[in-house]
């Protein structure tokens, strides 16, 4: 590694990223623009930042670290996180965007006419939000740690601090801008590397041995099939409920344009996710002494020197090393601007000056976190985000886009066990571990979160004896009528 290199190659993703912003910013003049860029955000441009803040850590460091911990029980993640905007495309995508909300404690308020309701949905978002940028965080620190030797704190706080002042200078508007950016940075950061690594294993020599690349034990014989389905039920569902990629959709001209941008989406992620899972691939058969709980997250890093020991290899290194910090802003950007709007109109008055009050808040809370806690493995914290939003949100969204009996007391009720259910089970199995039969329904309880949640709104709200708002028919009618095509 050449940590001047690598140094180099932050610095340029930091002054693109402030470059872009403050294009963005020229246009940034309204309320509207702060929160949903005016509803203006075409197709491509949408799903590029769809793409570029959904690709986080998790995904960039991470899954390939998972590939080489895990082999074919790897795949089930990048899996789960792509189809699980087939959901979106189907059930929420349009409906939301029809809804006319800035956030989507907005479309609960609207839909159910309660303020209790937008509360308790609200403090669920920041939860979500918060828990998703500290893995961000931690990957940032990591990635300093790794190629320059600098403390943690620095990438945390280095990545706070630009994520807070963007977002508090352009809103979402500028933020599309730099996000779109950050996608195509971050797939060629992969890409290069791996089409290079791959062309020197195939005409090099590396010998491959697959039963070492996949031994039996990695593949679907070691396969527990109640974990696997919690875990895809939880991706599935929980990409739904992640409050940065539904505030997007209300960023598009209409409903057509959600959809569109939706199936978009699924390609550009499903693209990124064969690059890095590719790179997990090459790392096991190149690299098997990192697959250590402790070092798993930084193959992505070390891999191109290991394959190239001179000026490649470190040019690879800084590319990659460019292509985090495009993951750490991007996603880091896109929850603080989601979570932004949520605090700005529910703690101050809504205005664009309440909204930069708010931006800095958002990055600020994650940030004393992300330096109080140790960093896990950033899929299983990201996993555990999904799993959270799954129990706790996507019941509600769903049913209250397509079911017209949804009461505001079921909905609160619905909420408030889910996120207790699903967040004493993790907590649970955080501190003590495995607990005899229960431990794997305690470490992926969304198998049984996520239902119970549903039950619950729909048993309280059958039994509330105000019924569904008045005005329910119409709400819903709006969310589903047709558009044409523009």
């Amino acid at each position: 590694m050449n940590p001047v290199l690598d140094l180099a190659a932050i610095a340029l993703v930091v002054i693109a990223t402030v470059l872009i912003g403050v294009y963005g910013l020229r246009a940034s003049r309204t309320t509207s623009d702060f929160f949903v860029a005016s509803r203006t955000v075409r197709p491509v441009w949408n799903a590029s930042a769809i793409s570029g803040e959904y690709l986080s850590a998790g995904t960039f460091l991470g899954l390939s670290g998972l590939v080489l911990l895990g082999g074919a029980r790897g795949f089930w993640f990048p899996i789960g996180y792509a189809a699980g905007y087939l959901l979106v495309l189907v059930f929420v995508a349009s409906p939301l965007r029809r809804s006319g909300a800035y956030t989507i404690p907005d479309f609960v308020e609207a839909r159910l006419e309660s303020t209790l309701a937008r509360r308790v949905t609200s403090v669920v978002v920041l939860v979500i939000g918060w828990l998703y940028i500290v893995p961000q965080l931690h990957g940032a620190g990591i990635t300093l740690q790794v190629v320059a030797g600098l403390p943690p704190w620095i990438g945390a706080v280095l990545v706070a601090v630009l994520v807070g002042g963007a977002v508090a200078a352009g809103g979402m508007r500028a933020i599309t801008f730099v996000q779109a950016f950050q996608y195509w940075l971050k797939l060629t950061a992969l890409l290069v590397p791996v089409v290079v690594i791959g062309f020197a294993v195939g005409g090099g020599p590396h010998p491959v041995d697959a039963s070492a690349v996949f031994p039996p034990a990695a593949g679907p014989a070691g396969v527990d099939a109640y974990e696997t389905a919690s875990l895809l039920l939880a991706l599935l569902l929980g990409t739904m409920g992640l409050p940065h990629v539904l505030v997007r959709f209300y960023t598009s001209p209409d409903g057509v344009s959600a959809r569109r941008t939706t199936v978009l989406v699924i390609a550009m992620v499903s693209a990124f996710y064969a690059v890095s899972s590719g790179m997990g691939l090459l790392a096991r058969m190149l690299a098997p002494d990192l697959a250590r709980p402790e070092t798993a997250d930084t193959v992505v890093l070390l891999l191109p020197a290991r394959v190239f020991p001179g000026a490649l290899g470190e040019l690879l290194t800084a590319l990659i090393v460019a292509g985090a910090f495009a993951a750490f802003l991007a996603t880091s950007a896109g929850l603080v601007v989601s979570l932004a709007g949520v605090v700005s109109q529910d703690v101050f008055s809504g205005s664009v000056r309440s909204f930069r009050i708010s931006a800095a808040l958002c990055a600020l809370v994650p940030l004393v976190v992300a330096l109080a806690t140790v960093p896990a493995g950033l899929v299983s914290s990201v996993g555990t985000v999904f799993v959270f939003a799954a129990s706790s949100l996507s019941p509600l969204l769903l049913l209250g886009v397509w079911w017209r009996g949804l009461t505001a007391r079921g909905a609160v009720a619905g909420v408030v066990t889910g996120a207790v259910s699903c967040g004493l089970a993790l907590l649970v199995h955080a501190a003590v571990g495995g607990v005899g039969i229960a431990a794997p329904y305690l470490a992926q309880p969304a198998a049984w979160t996520i239902p119970l949640a549903a039950a619950v709104t729909v048993v309280v709200s059958r039994l509330d004896r105000h019924g569904p708002p008045v005005r329910a028919d119409r709400y819903l009618l709006r969310l589903h009528s047709p558009e044409r095509a523009g």
